[in-house]
This record gives C-alpha cells, sequence and structure tokens, in this order.
C-alpha cells in the first residue's frame, strides 16, 4: 500500500476500477436523516431528488439560513443505504452522509444550477456520496479527494481542488452521529482545499492544518476566495 509522508495509505483510482453500472438499492434510512436534520440544524425547505441514480439513490436535504445558522446548508441521504467497503480492523465508519455549508448569498434552485459556478458544491456533494459504491472503496474522516488528476479547480469562480471530510463544529456535539437500529451514520462536512494545504496535510497529516484554519478563522461555510491557511515564506524557499 503506496503511504503519504505522514504514513498515511493513499488510494489511487482509474476508470478501470469503477464497478458496471448497478441501479440504486439498500436500506434506506431517509426519514430518519431527515428527523435528525431537523432536530440538530432546522427545517427542511426542499429535497433535491434524483431522478436516475447508480448504485446508490442520493438526494441532497436543503436547509435555508436561519438567524442561528445564517448559511445554507445541504445533506445528503443515501449514501449511507449500503455499507461501505472498510479495511479490516477499522470499526464505526461503515455508514456515513456528507454536508457543505454555502454564504447565505449562494444562489440555489433549479434554474441557478444550469451554472456550474453555483452548482459545483452540489455537484462534488453528489460525487462522493456515491464514490465509495462505485469503487468498492471507504471514505471517513481526514480523507481528501481532488478534482482530477492532477487536480482543476472546482469551477472558474475559485483556485480550491480538492475536498477534505471533517466533523462538523457548527452544530453541535450530538449531530455528527446518528444511531440507529441497524446501522451508526457518521456525517461529515466537506471542506475544500488548495494546493499547498493539500501538501501539507499529505507531510504532516491532517491535524497540521487547524492551526492555520484557527489563525484564519475557516469555519464549515464555504468561501471561494478564502485566504490560503499555508503561509509562504519565500526568502527561504519554505512553506
Amino acid at each position: 500500500m503506496e503511504k503519504s509522508e505522514s504514513g498515511s495509505p493513499i488510494y489511487r483510482y482509474t476508470n478501470e476500477d469503477k464497478n458496471e453500472f448497478k441501479g440504486a438499492g439498500g436500506d434506506s434510512s431517509m426519514d430518519e436523516i431527515s428527523d435528525h436534520i431537523e432536530a440538530h440544524i432546522g427545517e427542511i425547505h426542499m429535497v433535491f431528488h434524483e431522478i436516475v441514480s447508480e448504485q446508490v439513490h442520493i438526494d441532497v436535504h436543503w436547509v435555508k439560513p436561519t438567524k442561528e445558522h445564517p448559511f445554507h446548508t445541504l445533506i445528503t441521504s443515501g449514501m449511507s443505504d449500503k455499507p461501505m467497503n472498510t479495511p479490516e480492523g477499522v470499526e464505526g465508519c461503515d455508514y456515513a452522509e456528507l454536508s457543505i455549508c454555502l454564504p447565505e448569498e449562494w444562489k440555489i434552485s433549479e434554474e441557478d444550477f444550469k451554472d456550474e459556478n453555483n452548482y459545483w458544491p452540489i455537484r462534488f456533494l453528489k460525487y462522493l456520496a456515491r464514490f465509495p459504491h462505485e469503487y468498492n472503496t471507504w471514505l471517513s474522516y481526514g480523507h481528501t479527494i481532488p478534482n482530477g488528476n492532477p487536480p482543476e479547480a472546482f469551477a472558474e469562480n475559485t483556485k480550491l481542488n480538492t475536498m477534505i471530510l471533517l466533523p462538523s463544529i457548527l452544530f453541535g456535539d450530538k449531530f455528527p452521529i446518528l444511531e440507529l437500529e441497524n446501522k451508526t451514520i457518521t456525517f461529515y462536512t466537506l471542506i475544500p482545499l488548495y494546493d499547498e494545504e493539500v501538501a501539507l496535510k499529505m507531510a504532516k497529516g491532517v491535524d497540521a492544518l487547524f492551526d492555520g484554519f484557527d489563525k484564519f478563522g475557516l469555519t464549515d461555510v464555504l468561501q471561494i476566495n478564502r485566504p490560503n491557511t499555508i503561509v509562504k515564506k519565500k526568502f527561504l524557499g519554505l512553506f
């Protein structure tokens, strides 16, 4: 198994690794997930349903900005319909759902989504929710997934190009875990990264990112032109 400088395993995938097309299946927990969202985040304004689904049926629940949470929150349901292929010895990571938080001014409608500058966070949210089932793998805390190889910016309106999965810091301690009778679902938020931030994570591990995140006040809410948290010391040729 290839490993990063920090000692974490590196998984690489090609189109040849992708499973053959298979219709959606599994054990849906949509009702329980909806209740969990409304208990900890707010009223679900709308659910964006898939028309055609592969492996699992991914819906995206939209919670509009509120006084308590002045940003849009988008959360998947369907990723946890099937268990992921977690490595032997890894426990409690079989089932997951994903979220992403967008600023209050973000344009969200079927018409707005025709513009990739508006749609790319939702596109990648759905892509990653299906990814472990398409490639017979798993996603968990600290995993980074680039937008292509080599990574390209998610859209024309940003230079961010890689997603990292982290626990949400905005919805309290009880939101990240949903205990059901037949499974435990972990919720992760997606945080987009720059090249230099990915390089630091690969070299020193995910925890090395947090000082920079704290210094620049980085939260779950997407900032398409946020500062890069890795300050370059050009005169020394160091990061």
